[in-house]
């Protein structure tokens, strides 16, 4: 918990005036025994109305002040607790934006959500039990002791003893409880993952009549978080019952002691009311202590896993400085070597090549040869074990991850749209981009012809993920976000898989005019779609199997041979040598 403490330092001031406000309240609630003693031996004994009078007038005013103390008190932590909590959610988001997708992996994206959401409530609920319940109970018991010791020694012995039973009671509970809170964290994770994924997947699901299985495998997960649930309500189940019996025996204690102690006449009867009232602050505190124990275990397990995501040293070192180069928009693999983080074998070995202003280097190869791999190297998603990747002759471990991806326009395999508008999302690629500069990408993606046959143009609504979009249209408008932003480079990573043959074909057209400057990666299956590429690359099994246009290579390279004859059809084949 330490560890998250800088984040409360803004709120410093808040937290000393719920802390002063609370000192008021409680100052109040210790101060009002004394005045009912007083008014029971003084003013009852004596017959005195006007002590009566002053003394409860006394006690209203002392009531009010401890009720403005409470109510400015909760305001004050309250709004300090939200803040700490906004600026901790906010560092978690901001510290995850910085993983690589190899960190990513390290938690999974259920555990990163239910981190950043049911972790932070539940510190930011015990954080207020914390400020209004437990921090004022060692003020209480020691007031409260020292009153009753003043009243009467003997039976406050008794309270002291009743009062560190309850103590021992609750602290190995609390140490029993704490793995168990770890553990249901964990079961919360697995829970968001499988509803996640059946959220996610609920076309699969229903399309293979699967839903007795999810059923299925839903309740397990929640079945394993009752479980744990239950183990940890059996243990505070103990801890209530122990409070409230020993308020009970405290209370027949004062009134037998004290009885037989006022008998004897060396006690009065309003000090009895005192003592029943001091017992009653006292063990109450004790009541409230042991509603934050059970808060706190689970606050301190949520705690280590935000460290866990605050602290992890990342797989990528973050650079300050931008290198100067005076090159612009070139991209180079030199002998660059990959494999995944656990895998055995490496998905790419060797890869050499460069990819100029100006030109179009496509990639192509058979499942699994490591295609897609290479257009996530390039940004930086993963870092790579042997080699460089250069840009602008500097290898990219020497850029600052921002300064490295405004150079890049990455158009991913599988098409992303947020929830917003057409236009928001194009914009998404250049924030201050003009309604012109979005049209004018739209035309080059082919996105605008769909796109002016909408009721509302480029202010139509787009739902989460695009799904109301076809798989061509996201394609399309994922494009132009990329094309309004204009990058060094651009890497089409599959982007052209939904797309007809015709619009596929006037889309790489109009490509040619909009990238003159800048350096473009295409990552294909078809093989129309990479023949008039300036290079191709082909990859077999992580390898390189050749490099070369489109009619060097049906001469020179067996593997792009096989590609070619399994997808174009003889004429076309002869046609294009002839070419």
């Amino acid at each position: 918990m330490r560890k998250l403490y800088r984040y409360l330092k803004p709120n410093k001031n808040k937290l000393i005036l719920a802390v002063v406000f609370l000192l008021l309240q409680n100052i109040g609630a210790l101060y009002l025994p004394n005045l009912t003693a007083d008014i029971i031996n003084v003013g009852v004994a004596q017959k005195d109305l006007d002590y009566i009078y002053k003394t409860g007038a006394l006690m209203l005013a002392v009531a009010v002040m401890g009720g403005l103390g409470a109510i400015l008190s909760t305001w004050f932590s309250a709004t300090a607790m939200a803040a700490f909590c906004r600026d901790l959610r906010e560092a978690v988001f901001q510290k995850t934006m910085e993983y690589s997708i190899s960190d990513f992996r390290k938690f999974g994206a259920a555990s990163l959500i239910t981190r950043c959401t049911s972790d932070i409530i539940i510190i930011q609920r015990a954080g207020m039990m914390f400020l209004r319940m437990l921090l004022p109970v060692p003020m209480m018991m020691a007031v409260g002791f020292t009153f009753a010791f003043r009243t009467n020694a003997r039976i406050a012995w008794y309270l002291l003893a009743f009062t560190a039973f309850f103590i021992v009671v609750a602290f190995f509970i609390g140490k029993r409880a704490i793995p168990l809170f770890e553990l249901l964290q964990i079961k919360m994770d697995r829970m968001t993952h499988v509803l996640r994924e059946k959220i996610t997947g609920v076309r699969v699901i229903r399309a293979f009549n699967r839903q007795g299985f999810e059923k299925d495998r839903f309740h397990d997960t929640c079945q394993d978080f009752c479980d744990v649930s239950i183990k940890i309500n059996r243990i505070f189940a103990v801890l209530i019952p122990v409070l409230f019996f020993l308020l009970d025996m405290s209370g027949v204690f004062i009134l037998w002691f004290g009885g037989i102690e006022v008998v004897k006449g060396d006690m009065q009867i309003g000090s009895i009311f005192a003592l029943i009232q001091y017992m009653t602050i006292i063990l109450f505190s004790g009541v409230m202590a042991s509603m934050v124990f059970m808060e706190i275990p689970r606050a301190m397990a949520c705690a280590r896993r935000l460290n866990a995501v605050l602290d992890m040293q990342m797989e990528m070192e973050e650079t300050d400085e931008e290198p100067l180069s005076e090159l612009k928009g070139t991209l180079e693999f030199r002998n660059v070597t990959f494999r995944y983080p656990g895998a055995e074998e490496s998905v790419l070995s060797e890869i050499s090549f460069t990819a100029k202003p100006g030109q179009v280097t496509a990639v192509i190869g058979g499942t699994g040869s490591g295609k897609s791999t290479i257009a996530n190297l390039i940004p930086r998603f993963f870092s790579i074990q042997d080699g460089e990747i250069l840009i602008d002759g500097v290898n990219i471990t020497q850029y600052p991850q921002k300064i490295l991806r405004d150079k890049i326009g990455f158009i991913p395999q599988k098409s992303f749209l947020f929830r917003g508008t057409i236009a928001s999302n194009i914009r998404y690629g250049k924030e201050d981009a003009s309604m012109d500069e979005i049209k004018h990408a739209a035309r080059i993606a082919q996105a605008d012809n769909f796109i002016s046959k909408i009721d509302k143009g480029y202010d139509s609504y787009v739902a989460q993920g695009g799904n109301n979009l076809s798989g061509g249209q996201k394609q399309r408008v994922a494009i132009a976000r990329a094309l309004v932003k204009k990058p060094e480079i651009y890497v089409f990573d599959d982007s052209f898989s939904a797309l007809d043959f015709q619009t596929d074909a006037m889309l790489r057209k109009a490509l040619k005019g909009e990238t003159k400057k800048s350096a473009v990666v295409i990552v294909a299956q078809r093989i129309s779609t990479v023949m008039d590429a300036d290079q191709i690359i082909v990859l077999d099994e992580g390898k390189m199997a050749g490099i070369g246009r489109h009619s060097e290579l049906m001469k020179t390279c067996p593997v792009y041979q096989q590609i070619a004859a399994s997808q174009l059809s003889e004429e076309e084949l002869s046609q294009k040598e002839v070419g």
